[in-house]
């Protein structure tokens, strides 16, 4: 009897201890869903034949610093192209500009470029395309895809502007997949 009784509490104990070292579970299922789209990015560097941006060349938000410009003697960078008209002159510098694509179908790229702000007394081009804040002008239908496009930008300065005066502004680029 005192086996029985001994095996009854042995075996009361085994279940008891069981019991205390048994884990409480729960389970789930997570269901994941993405749709992948097709992205372009462009960003601007600068050309070997033009100046050195002065900051932001890799991004897409880059500074092209012309420095003191003149119709006449020298200039800050051998890299500035200078043309002298009658009553103006026209500096302009090589600048790059690199649109990529990801999971895209799109063959080409179109561009265009638009001032920020109105200026009334200088002219400005991009890639020999006029360019003013009144709308995006095209600088290009076809753009090619992951390869460096030389978009000279040009300021073009009448004589009668003084001397000291600060010439300022922002191109605004946008690339839209075909």
């Amino acid at each position: 009897m005192k086996k029985v009784m001994l095996l009854t509490i042995f075996a009361a104990l085994m279940m008891i201890s069981s019991a205390a070292v048994a884990q409480t579970t729960a389970s789930g299922t997570l269901t994941v869903n993405a749709t992948v789209t097709g992205s372009i990015n462009l960003v601007f560097n600068s050309d070997g034949s033009g100046l050195t941006l002065l900051s932001g060349a890799g991004t897409n938000t880059a500074t092209l610093a012309f420095g003191p410009v003149s119709a006449f003697g020298a200039l800050s960078s051998p890299n500035i192209v200078r043309t002298v008209a009658a009553n103006t002159f026209t500096v302009s510098s090589a600048v790059d500009v690199l649109v990529t694509k990801t999971n895209s179908a799109s063959a080409n790229y179109k561009l265009t470029a638009q001032l920020g702000s109105a200026d009334a007394v200088n002219t400005w081009s991009v890639g020999g395309v006029a360019v003013t804040n009144a709308a995006a002008a095209q600088i290009t239908a076809t753009g090619t895809y992951g390869a460096n496009s030389n978009f000279p930008v040009a300021i073009t300065v009448p004589f009668t502007t003084a001397s000291g005066t600060l010439i300022s502004n922002t191109i605004n680029y946008v690339a839209t997949a075909n």
